[in-house]
This record gives C-alpha cells, structure tokens and sequence, in this order.
C-alpha cells in the first residue's frame, strides 16, 4: 500500500477506482482493511464508480504508531485526514467516519466545510457530544498482561478486537487517552454540510442518532436493524443506505 508523510508521521492508505473520490476514516483499534476492505465496502463503492480512498489512522495499521497522547488529539489525526487530501489533490470529497472516524470527519465538517461535499457518520449519533464509548476502563484493559486480567466487559471487547487484529495495544491506549475532546452543541449544529447518521438499534455505544440528527439541519438518519456497534460495520442495510444517500446528495 502507499504511505505519505504527514510532518515526520508516516501515513498509511489506498486509493483505489475512479469517480468521484470518497474518503473513508475507520475506527478506534480498527484498520482500513478492517473496517472498510474486508466487509466489502471498498469494493462496493468502486462498483458504483466512486473512487476509494481509505487511510490508517496513525497508531493503527500500518501507519506510525506513537505512544504520547499528546500525538493523538481529534484536530490532530484530522489533519492528518486533510494531509492526505492535499497530497492527492483533492479538493473536496464525500467523508465517511466510523465511530472515532465519525468524530474525525465530524471535526472537519465543522472546521473544515469546504473540503467536504457530504459527511457520513457510522456509529456515532449524540455521543460526539455527550460522550460515552471506550474510556479509562478500555486503555487499562490494553496495557493489561493478557485477556484474562481484565474483568471490565467492554474493556474486554476491545481488548480481544485489539489482539484479533494484532494491534499495537500501547498506541492503542494513547489515542484513546489523547483523542477524547467531545464537539460542543453549537460546533454540530454549525454543520450545514448533506449530513448521513448510520447506527445500529442496539448500538449501546454510539449515542442516539436520532437526537444528533436534530441538531444537524437536513441531515437524515439511517438506522441499522439489530446491529450493535461492532455487527453494524458491515451490514447490508448500512451499505444500501449510504449508496441512496451519496446517488442523492447534491
């Protein structure tokens, strides 16, 4: 795959069909292969004409993993998002984030509106406001010494995503204690931008869609029939509900 440097950070992606270009933003202790390669969505979109772009996140895949949570905050890794559109001369783009990728394409929805012609949030409703999701419980369960030290439940669903996927566990644990600013209610309702909100009816993590689709005006809110936030990724009703959404949007 093709890398760049973001400052002295080495940035891993791909880039792949043609069409208008969509950039995709995976999730926290995911990868671009996890989140958007192997449920098919890359494949999908190129289907449809589009052209993918999907980055790792730094600490995760095959980009550089750092270990100061000072290296991590949300306006950092969102410009190493906007980096990567600049080093492909993209002007503007259609953004889908998952989760700590729909945080991200949440920041530059709002800081950034000109570059983004849609932003998609998957797996991410009130809760990039209110909070919620992995916090201190999860970043202990990942510097822990095995999965069977650590007894918090959803510690151990992260923790067990983390070595399914080979993760560095410790970079792992640096973003998530660097990467916690939560958007204010005035920043969501400034986004102006076609505004999609994908989360799974029993997605205990995300926050409600719903009560953030209030807050965006026009934005549309998809939800994905009995899909927590880890089965919700790569559900049928997600991808045909993104695929409308983009056909749709000015």
């Amino acid at each position: 795959m093709p890398s760049f440097r973001n400052g002295a950070v080495e940035i891993d992606y791909l880039d792949e069909g043609e069409g208008e270009p969509i950039v995709l933003v995976h999730g926290f202790a995911s990868s671009k292969n996890v989140n958007w390669v192997y449920p098919t969505w890359v494949s999908e979109l190129k289907k449809q004409g589009r052209r993918v772009i999907a980055l790792d996140n730094r600490g995760h895949g095959d980009s550089a993993k750092l270990y100061d949570p000072e290296n991590y905050h949300i306006g950092i890794m969102a410009g190493d998002v906007r980096a990567l559109m600049d080093h492909l001369q993209l002007d503007r783009v259609d953004m889908m984030g998952y989760s700590l990728g729909a945080r991200i394409t949440g920041y530059l929805a709002y800081s950034q509106p000109q570059r983004l012609r849609s932003a998609i949030f998957g797996g991410l409703g009130i809760g990039i406001i209110k909070g919620g999701g992995p916090g201190e419980n999860v970043a202990r369960a990942l510097e822990a010494s095995s999965l069977d030290d650590v007894t918090d439940p959803v510690g151990r669903t992260f923790r067990a995503f983390a070595d399914q996927t080979r993760s560095d566990r410790r970079a792992l644990a640096a973003c998530l204690r660097g990467s916690r600013r939560l958007m204010t209610r005035a920043e969501v309702e400034a986004i102006k931008l076609p505004t999609l909100i994908a989360v799974g009816t029993t997605d205990e993590i995300a926050g409600s869609a719903a009560e953030l689709g209030a807050l965006i005006d026009g934005s549309e809110v998809l939800d994905i029939p009995r899909r927590d936030h880890m089965r919700a990724v790569g559900d049928r009703v997600y991808k045909a509900g993104v695929a409308d959404f983009l056909n749709r949007r000015p």
